[in-house]
């Protein structure tokens, strides 16, 4: 297998400046590795890809084969962490229209979004889609009491009782939570539902590799295995502390040395719409991870070349205050070819004989000439292809990243504290008691 690459010759950085910064990378990763750091009873992740509990995955796997045999839907109900990463696995690796063409073509079922918001609309515009076909939920949450998923499935465990009955709604109710405490916990006990773990020394936006992220992937059809090998290559790569020959930590520390320049905001750009949700998951990864004590980079994100119609504009001639970070797929997962016109009325005959990935990648190198002309730095992650090998690899590179990005920025990387305040206010707001 080819590696995962990182070009930093756009980035407008000197290498007197890593120089000067690379102690902090060493420091940072001795606190990750000898597990000393700020939140280090949250970095079960680091070694997950070779420690994983066997006996789990093997149920997942099993559960995954029954829910695709007996489903024409299947309902992942989360929020943040609890769905980004499965939904950005899902979406990367299977076709970009999943849903929408034929189960034979999928080999499983449709898969739905739910509790990741309180819009009453889509509640209900979701149930609509479910009339005449078989369905399975799984309600991804540590406590059971995060408000958003679970006032979903409060909804949808009435909707599958009517549907069902309350004993074949049992066997289509999966549930991932604490091991043995929580709300969500005491209800699966009581109930009986088949129900999976949440490591308690792994943190949401960090558990994609565990039965949160696992079985939602697995249900899609998508290859855990090799997605595991990639994640386990990553792991052995990425924790060798050389920054000469470790280009995960080259990233963590650049983007640190441009946030010192004044650079707050860095745009994870791809060219493939199939990575949209991958860019949903980086940013909470990043965003909750780094966004404290009055710190971090705000992290943004643009599909090109589309938003290039929008956003192109601001980023070329703007503010200097951002950064680009690209995701390059070097080999498309399919190509064609344009073909000449007679009538040429567009005017692109000249494109007669190439291919649209061709035009794409041109497309990448004639923007990043652009916007490295008008002083944005940029850093591009050149990835061979998109399959689950170097899906669970960049995974891997990113979440080692954003650990040591972390701690050199000078905060916990893995603690949240401000998410709770909203909820407090919502909470007051709407009569909830002892709040």
């Amino acid at each position: 297998m080819n590696k995962i690459a990182f070009n930093y010759s756009n980035s407008f950085v000197k290498k007197h400046e890593i120089k000067h910064m690379e102690s902090l990378v060493h420091t940072s990763h001795e606190l990750l590795h000898k597990k000393i750091g700020a939140g280090r009873e949250f970095t079960g992740w680091i070694n997950l890809p070779k420690n994983y509990n066997k006996e789990e995955y093997q149920k997942i796997k099993n559960s995954a084969s029954r829910i695709r045999e007996n489903s024409d839907v299947f309902i992942i109900i989360g929020i943040g962490g609890s769905y980004l990463g499965a939904r950005a696995c899902i979406e990367a690796l299977n076709h970009n229209f999943y849903n929408a063409v034929s189960k034979d073509k999928r080999g499983g079922p449709e898969i739905y979004y739910v509790g990741n918001n309180i819009s009453s609309s889509y509640i209900l515009d979701l149930l609509d889609l479910f009339e005449d076909k078989d369905i399975t939920i799984n309600i991804i949450s540590k406590s059971g009491t995060t408000t958003e998923p679970a006032i979903a499935f409060r909804l949808l465990k009435e909707y599958m009782e009517n549907k069902y009955g309350k004993e074949e709604s049992k066997e289509r109710i999966y549930v991932t939570t604490d091991r043995s405490k929580g709300a969500l916990r005491s209800l699966t006990e009581k109930e009986g539902y088949t129900s999976f773990i949440i490591p308690d020394d792994i943190g949401g936006r960090y558990s994609i590799l565990t039965s949160v992220g696992l079985l939602p992937i697995a249900v899609s059809g998508i290859d855990i295995d090799m997605l595991m090998k990639g994640a386990l290559e990553g792991m052995n790569e990425y924790s060798i502390d050389d920054i000469d020959r470790n280009i995960c930590y080259q990233y963590a520390l650049i983007r640190n040395i441009l946030y010192n320049k004044g650079k707050d905001i860095e745009i994870l750009i791809n060219y493939e719409p199939y990575l949209h949700y991958f860019s949903e998951w980086w940013k909470q990864l990043y965003g909750e991870s780094e966004g404290k004590d009055n710190k971090g980079i705000y992290p943004a994100s643009a599909n090109f070349t589309t938003d290039l119609h929008s956003l192109g504009q601001l980023i070329q001639d703007g503010k200097r205050n951002l950064f680009e970070t690209i995701i390059h797929i070097e080999k498309p997962k399919k190509d064609m070819r344009i073909r000449e016109d007679k009538d040429n009325l567009d005017g692109l005959n000249f494109l007669a004989g190439k291919t649209i990935d061709f035009v794409n990648k041109k497309a990448f190198e004639g923007t990043l000439i652009a916007h490295t002309k008008g002083q944005v730095p940029n850093l591009v992650i050149n990835v061979p292809e998109m399959n689950e090998y170097y899906f669970g690899k960049l995974i891997y590179f990113f979440q080692k990243a954003c650990a040591i990005s972390g701690y050199i920025l000078g905060v916990n990387p893995f603690n949240q504290p401000g998410v709770e305040e909203y909820k407090k206010n919502m909470f007051r707001l709407l009569g909830k008691p002892n709040v």
